[in-house]
């Protein structure tokens, strides 16, 4: 069985791959009968035919593929207490491996700020960090077109709030909470422009533990973000997210745009990535790493 491998590895792996299966058919061609003598033309047409039955038989040349992520993403691309490098992109590039015979992919840790340049630079050959589509990289860079998860951006208030919550509305006349210059501070101020300054901002410079302590003890009611992160910003389970989905983001694999080796490798992915969710895999790898099924659009 094919097995994602470090790089010596690897490089045995490649070569004991080619080193079976030079078997060919020798036998292909039998002579005829007495009592039956062949035609000439079926006698000329058997060589072909060996040949291209002998043919058939030769290995297919198994292509590594480089794929960089990062070891510093709890839950998604971190070295366990064993050492191990896992997690949920982690195991999901393991399992496209073992669906895609063609392929052996082999995966290559780096600082996340250089991966997309390594990328660029040919050093890898795929990218795996839970990058979320946007204008930007789809105009740098070539993503596959199946997303294996969904970043949705919702309410989030205090675990034990029962107030009925659906849409930012629902937050008029509250102090909601945000750091200065982030995603949640420029979605509040885009509202209050639109709506006469109806939420009442805090901001703050504190960390993931200074957000859930904020709304958990009351002293803001709620603040926005993805529900992907809840998890790592409030490991205690103090929050939860709520309402509708305020906006909703696909993440990808990236690949280099404008080659077509690399727009095959996509294809063969996001055939992979189909046969997981279809076989319920996918869903299983979120769940397991994650602890809520990031797989399933909201849209």
């Amino acid at each position: 069985m094919k097995k994602l491998t470090t790089f010596a590895a690897a490089a045995l792996l490649v070569f004991t791959v080619t080193a079976c299966g030079n078997n060919k058919n020798d036998n292909a061609s039998n002579s005829p009968s007495s009592s039956s003598p062949a035609k000439p033309s079926a006698t000329s047409a058997a060589s072909p035919s060996a040949s291209a039955s002998a043919s058939a038989e030769q290995p297919k040349e198994v292509k590594k593929i480089i794929v960089g992520t990062g070891n510093q993403f709890p839950k998604v691309a971190f070295v366990d207490e064993s050492g191990k490098l896992t997690g949920f992109d982690v195991e999901l590039v393991r399992e496209i491996d073992k669906r895609l015979p063609d392929y052996e992919f082999e995966l290559q840790v780096l600082d996340f700020t250089n991966i997309l340049l390594s990328l660029e630079t040919k050093k890898i050959d795929m990218a795996a960090h839970e990058f979320e589509k946007n204008p930007e990289r789809e105009a740098k860079y070539l993503f596959n077109k199946v997303p294996y998860a969904y970043w949705k951006n919702k309410i989030i208030v205090a675990k034990d709030n029962n107030d009925p919550i659906e849409t930012l509305d629902d937050l008029k006349g509250k102090k909601v909470y945000a750091t200065a210059t982030s995603a949640a501070a420029i979605q509040f101020e885009n509202y209050n422009k639109e709506h006469d300054n109806a939420l009442k901002i805090v901001y703050s410079n504190g960390g993931a533990n200074d957000l859930a302590q904020q709304i958990s003890s009351g002293r803001v009611y709620a603040t926005v973000g993805d529900d992907f992160v809840l998890p790592l910003l409030d490991p205690e389970g103090k929050l939860k997210s709520v309402g509708k989905v305020i906006r909703e983001s696909e993440i990808l694999f990236l690949f280099r745009k404008n080659d077509p080796e690399q727009q095959q490798l996509a294809d063969a992915v996001d055939k992979a990535i189909l046969e997981l969710k279809a076989d319920g895999t996918l869903s299983s790898l979120s769940k397991q790493w994650l602890g809520f099924d990031a797989t399933v659009s909201e849209k």
